[in-house]
């Protein structure tokens, strides 16, 4: 069993083990994604967020 999780009305996070949540919204994995060392696609990843400018150093400094 895998641990899922929903969005209730106020956008918690409700945690399950069930693959549908009681209220019928859609219930989503609560782990994160697998990681490789060896990921043959993050080269054109990256190619796509700085052609968009999502990667981090193109974005504005945070004021804090």
């Amino acid at each position: 069993m895998y641990l899922m999780y929903y969005l209730n009305e106020k956008g918690e996070r409700i945690y399950t083990l069930n693959k549908s949540s009681p209220t019928s919204y859609p219930t989503l994995s609560a782990h994160p994604a697998r990681f490789s060392p060896e990921d043959q696609y993050s080269r054109h990843r990256i190619i796509i967020k700085k052609r968009f400018g999502l990667l981090l150093t193109q974005q504005p400094e945070q004021i804090y």
